[in-house]
């Protein structure tokens, strides 16, 4: 029988993969690809949260909406990071979908750094609330 732990450190495993490969994607200058996987890493962080709560999501405007329902509003997060989560998606989304626009250097460095942060602070929470 599998410990219902697993599935947070699998959440977290994904999460730390993307950020791995994001810094990655930093270092051979592929800023892109590097807020695309920076997102992925807090998309990631911000499920396993949603776990806790007995929620999944596969759409990734459900999961930031949940995420803002059932952890900021609450205040168990601070509305610093639904700023952040949200300035991330929107910077993959720009590196994914709009051609004509690109993602700068410091854009990406800002994005990386802060989905670190982010997800650094997701794990600090699943740890005090004895889930990891």
């Amino acid at each position: 029988m599998t410990d219902i732990k697993d599935n947070y450190r699998l959440y977290m495993e994904h999460a730390h993969e993307m950020l791995e490969v994001a810094r990655e994607n930093l270092g051979n200058d592929r800023y892109s690809s590097a807020c695309n996987r920076a997102y992925y890493g807090c998309f990631y962080a911000a499920s396993a949260l949603l776990f806790s709560k007995g929620l999944s999501f596969g759409k990734h405007s459900a999961v930031i909406a949940a995420f803002r329902q059932h952890f900021i509003k609450t205040g168990e997060f601070d509305a610093r990071w639904s700023k952040t989560y949200e300035l991330i998606m929107t910077s993959r989304q720009i590196g994914d979908y709009e051609l004509n626009l690109s993602i700068e250097k410091e854009q990406a460095e800002q994005m990386v750094l802060d989905a670190g942060n982010f997800i650094q602070e997701v794990e600090a929470w699943l740890i005090k609330h004895h889930l990891l």
